[in-house]
């Protein structure tokens, strides 16, 4: 036992370098960490009121609407029906403020469906994909499909057919299939 005593400056040595990076952390923190931090879980309750003073940049669906009643009823019963304005079209609360002041965009078509519709192996097999060269070529997606209601076909195109009951009409995978689709087939 004279021996485990004996190295007692190593282990004060040891107790004390512990308690100086135990005080240390302490101070730190309270030098780092917020004082309204953990207030509410853990977050900073001051993030409400900063989120606050930032300008509002999305105006939701009900201002849109009041404008443009004629989209969703255009939506209705599609498969966009339940994608809202600004998912696609971007933050329009200065839009919706004063729509002369800013003007809306109007996305390119070619661009904003293959966001969603591009063939991917990581989307569900049932969620309509393509592969936009081999669908299209160098057409827009709204030449043929309307944007709101993607089965409608756009004006002065034919008639789109869905794909029978039970059937998605695409390949494996939820791709078109290897050649396209032929005129009058939709996805």
């Amino acid at each position: 036992m004279s021996v485990f005593f004996g190295h007692r400056g190593h282990l004060v040595r040891m107790a004390a370098l512990f308690g100086v990076g135990i005080t240390g952390f302490f101070v730190l923190q309270a030098l780092f960490v917020p004082k309204d931090f953990g207030v509410y879980g853990h977050y900073r309750a001051g993030a409400l009121d900063d989120n606050r003073a930032r300008p509002m940049a999305f105006a939701g669906r009900a201002a849109c609407v009041e404008c443009h009643s004629d989209v969703p009823d255009a939506a209705k019963g599609g498969r966009h029906e339940a994608i809202r304005c600004e998912a696609c079209h971007g933050p329009l609360a200065g839009h919706a403020a004063d729509p002369t002041e800013k003007k809306a965009v109007r996305p390119d078509p070619r661009v904003l469906c293959a966001r969603c519709h591009a063939a991917n192996v990581a989307r569900p097999a049932r969620f309509p994909q393509v592969d936009i060269a081999e669908h299209a070529g160098q057409e827009a997606c709204t030449t043929c499909h309307t944007a709101h209601n993607p089965l409608v076909p756009a004006a002065g195109r034919p008639g789109l057919v869905p794909p029978p009951a039970g059937q998605s009409g695409l390949a494996p995978g939820g791709a078109v299939p290897p050649g396209g689709m032929s005129k009058g087939e939709t996805k």
